[in-house]
């Protein structure tokens, strides 16, 4: 079973509004879309996109130019990417992949219309006043992915009760690592747990941390809602088989890539919207005027191929909670 759900404080996120006037469609609007994940593992992603684009009357290479731009996992380039976008007088741009791709395009522009896709909270993050006026050139999607590492830490100790001493990796590159970091801690203390951070902003650091893991001799592992770490889901995900140790994430991608559970939004459909949102502006909205979308169902994903090869027993009311099962 899959939910699919967003709200909208009231507002239909698929209305139209009234098409352009004849000369303004005959300029063909180019869109800056920038991401700190990669194209490899954001395939069905830009298709969602592309369809919430298509949905609202905007079909790529017919009246709209799209010109992706990817960080891969390093932050560092966001700014540069921002700051292009930006000379290049882009009509909208969209910046998805985290709090960094978000904040380094608000940083660099104040007029051209922002749609961003974070996990933390984007009035704390200084991108809106309120979701339900930005009053801002920025709007989009607050994907609350940041905010449930005591969630999946709890999910995790459910699974494998038995598991003493817990990894968990952080990006601290990453804006709400810090905050991650003390929710993490916060639930390990209430649930009676050793945890230990270890922090990894680029390949050879996830190695290293990998390492650490294998050293410590972890009984499982919490991988942070970070777009770096989706960037590198399939070496974590393979490094968690060759090492047999139980591991959450954040996205469904995981388990279906071969992780053993996840807990978060339905990503996919929040590209959706981000491209519903695009259209939008494109057709005359106003950042400032559209509230910012929140997820209000969370999915809960099982991978039971990966806990018979682990030789975990799934207990049975935590079965029936899973939102979907992977066999």
């Amino acid at each position: 079973m899959r939910r699919r759900e967003f709200i909208c404080c009231g507002l239909a996120s698929a209305t139209l509004l009234a098409p352009r006037s004849a000369a303004a469609q005959q300029e063909v609007p180019v869109v800056g879309f920038m991401s700190s994940r990669g194209p490899a593992d954001s395939t069905r992603l830009v298709k969602s996109f592309l369809r919430g684009l298509e949905d609202n009357g905007f079909v790529p290479e017919q009246n709209v130019k799209i010109h992706f731009e990817w960080a891969e996992g390093d932050y560092n380039r966001l700014i540069a990417i921002a700051n292009n976008f930006v000379e290049s007088r882009v009509a909208v741009i969209v910046a998805v992949g985290g709090a960094a791709s978000a904040k380094a395009v608000k940083d660099a522009t104040s007029s051209i219309p922002i749609i961003f896709s974070i996990g933390p909270d984007p009035v704390r993050e200084g991108l809106v006043k309120s979701f339900n006026r930005p009053e801002t050139n920025a709007t989009g999607m607050s994907l609350l992915t940041t905010a449930l590492e005591a969630k999946r830490l709890g999910l995790l100790h459910e699974l494998v009760p038995t598991a003493a001493l817990v990894a968990a990796l952080i990006n601290p590159d990453n804006p709400p690592s810090a905050g991650q970091s003390r929710e993490i801690e916060s639930a390990a203390t209430t649930l009676n747990l050793a945890v230990k951070i270890l922090r990894a902003r680029h390949k050879q650091e996830l190695k290293a941390a990998f390492v650490e893991i294998e050293r410590i001799r972890a009984k499982a592992m919490l991988v942070a809602a970070d777009p770096f770490f989706d960037t590198q889901r399939n070496e974590i995900v393979e490094f968690a088989a060759r090492q047999n140790i139980p591991a959450l994430y954040q996205f469904r991608e995981y388990v279906a890539a071969g992780g053993l559970a996840s807990y978060g939004i339905d990503v996919v459909d929040a590209y959706y919207q981000v491209g519903v949102y695009t259209g939008r502006i494109l057709r005359g909205a106003k950042p400032a005027e559209l509230p910012v979308l929140q997820p209000t169902k969370f999915e809960f994903v099982l991978n039971l191929k990966v806990s018979s090869a682990l030789g975990l027993e799934i207990p049975p009311s935590l079965l029936a909670r899973a939102d979907e099962v992977i066999e």
